[in-house]
């Protein structure tokens, strides 16, 4: 490879970020209590509030698909959505399927237990979880 031709990082070999932006965003939403929930074909809750504010800094159109963890995960891994949100923690067993972005907040579940919350994307897709982690760590509370 010569000088000048190595690719910008971070990147995105399926070009998420580029895709997104003055775009749609497609988002998977797992019902859970006031992190996140689906009414009249929209995202509501904490988690929906932060993924219209990243759209918004984006210029993109929000898309939202209801569904469990499992069958979310799946359609991120499989390319369908962009990001998955649903009260998922650090300790979450999807790792395998999609990207995690850093802890963004915390919060005291019901046993006590501090829990770290982080929202799903595709693997590989660096540009667009950096964007999103930014965005997250400036409009988190």
């Amino acid at each position: 490879m010569s000088a000048g031709c190595a690719a910008p990082f971070p990147a995105d070999p399926d070009g998420t970020l580029q895709r997104v932006e003055s775009g749609v965003l497609w988002v998977g939403v797992s019902p859970n209590e006031t992190w996140s929930g689906f009414e009249d074909g929209e995202g509501v809750g904490r988690e929906a509030q932060l993924v219209r504010g990243f759209a918004d800094a984006l210029a993109a159109e929000v898309r939202w698909r209801e569904g469990g963890e499992e069958q979310l995960m799946e359609a991120v891994e499989a390319g369908e959505l962009d990001l998955v949100i649903g009260g998922l923690t650090d300790a979450t067993p999807w790792s395998t399927h999609a990207a995690m972005t850093r802890p963004y907040t915390e919060s005291v579940d019901e046993t006590g237990r501090t829990v770290r919350h982080v929202m799903a994307v595709p693997l590989g897709e660096n540009a667009f979880l950096t964007e999103l982690e930014t965005y997250l760590e400036e409009a988190a509370p």
